[in-house]
């Protein structure tokens, strides 16, 4: 009976019930939420399914991402070894290519303006940076911050990897995922409070149709300047817009439904789960975590109203050719912030459509947030 009584007792203890601590419920709770706001509104599922999911079991099971200096055997867990692709750039820069494999450029290239849309939206980043240095984070700490502003997840990864800010990392880009997985709830509000009926009510010209030699010859050119300027920003700037490439050259297609599609998903499973795996209790529920958090979100806000006002500017010296709303794409979260340029300017006018004109920024965003992690790891000397 004691052999059985031990076992039992062993059997019991080895239960995450007495291994849990209230933090871990705190963000087992938290990870409930996100798989509700996922599954049921529709929040960017493919992003926050897998996170959440591995925010689940890293609260449950701490050791499924534990180090093999962590372990008795030498051996790490699971999500260690896919989180290691995070901090290797790995991951951030396949996520790139399968980007630029899904994207149109057409509506950027019809409507060269919308370069300066996207530039504008990145003052969000910088002017989060200046902010992180008076709340006590190191310069470069503050850097890897500042760049949740541009919504951007790969990017945020990537460049808290190169500034070797990889404590941060886990907050960082869950930060960043949950502000692209919340853009239709964040931005709407700031849209509108920064432009008037009339404004948001503009109907755009047609853009002009953009041939397939411009096309193909977009994703090199923009390599070859942004790379030879900002040599660093080869990994993201280079594999979107080889992804762009094997879209738009038209011969070899396999290549590009491939990187749009089977690896691109892939790789979204490994990234979110390791993400979310960053998040046990003991990491993330800490004062410099709601900094992040709480810096992460101001980044955001001023980079839509960046955009928007700076669409405004444009509204004026266009003579009112320019919805203001398209620049709060200006944020590299494609297409969801397109998407809610075109719902906010058709609660205005059922007959505006807005989508392809926000587009251009948004994608412009994309490139805008790469460049501004370039001008980081430049200033570094990285």
């Amino acid at each position: 009976m004691s052999y059985v009584g031990e076992t039992l007792s062993n059997l019991l203890h080895q239960t995450a019930f007495f291994n849990l601590t209230w933090g871990n419920y705190i963000m087992i709770l938290v990870a409930f939420v996100f798989l509700f706001l996922a599954i049921k509104k529709g929040f960017e599922p493919l992003l926050l399914v897998p996170i959440a999911f591995g925010m689940l079991l890293v609260n449950i099971y701490p050791d499924i991402i534990a180090s093999p200096e962590e372990t008795s055997n030498g051996v790490g867990g699971l999500l260690y070894y896919f989180y290691s692709l995070d901090e290797w750039s790995i991951l951030p820069s396949l996520i790139f290519m399968g980007v630029g494999a899904m994207t149109d450029f057409g509506p950027l290239i019809a409507n060269p303006i919308s370069f300066l849309l996207g530039a504008a939206a990145q003052f969000g980043i910088f002017g989060a940076y200046f902010m992180a240095i008076l709340l006590g984070f190191n310069d470069k700490a503050a850097a890897a911050v500042s760049i949740i502003g541009g919504a951007d997840g790969p990017t945020s990864i990537f460049l808290a990897g190169k500034l070797g800010q990889t404590g941060l990392m886990g907050p960082i880009a869950v930060a960043a995922y949950s502000y692209m997985a919340l853009v239709p709830i964040i931005q709407p509000p700031i849209m509108k409070l920064f432009t008037t009926k009339q404004e948001r009510a503009i109907k755009m010209q047609n853009l002009r149709p953009v041939s397939k030699l411009e096309k193909i010859l977009f994703p090199i050119v923009v390599t070859s300047v942004v790379c030879i300027i900002l040599p660093t920003t080869a990994p993201l700037v280079g594999m979107l817009m080889l992804g762009n490439l094997f879209r738009e050259s038209g011969v070899v297609r396999q290549l590009s439904e491939t990187a749009s599609n089977a690896m691109m998903y892939i790789v979204v499973i490994l990234l979110g789960t390791s993400v979310g795996a960053t998040t046990s209790a003991e990491a993330f529920l800490n004062l410099t975590t709601l900094k992040i958090v709480a810096l992460g979100l101001i980044a955001f806000m001023f980079g839509t109203a960046a955009g928007v006002l700076f669409g405004k500017l444009l509204c004026k010296l266009t003579g009112g050719k320019i919805n203001p709303l398209i620049g709060s794409a200006g944020v590299s979260a494609v297409p969801m912030a397109a998407r809610v340029s075109q719902k906010v300017g058709a609660d205005e006018d059922p007959t505006n459509f807005l989508l392809m004109h926000a587009m251009g920024p948004n994608v412009a965003g994309v490139i805008g947030t790469a460049v501004a992690a370039g001008v980081f790891m430049a200033i570094f000397g990285i």
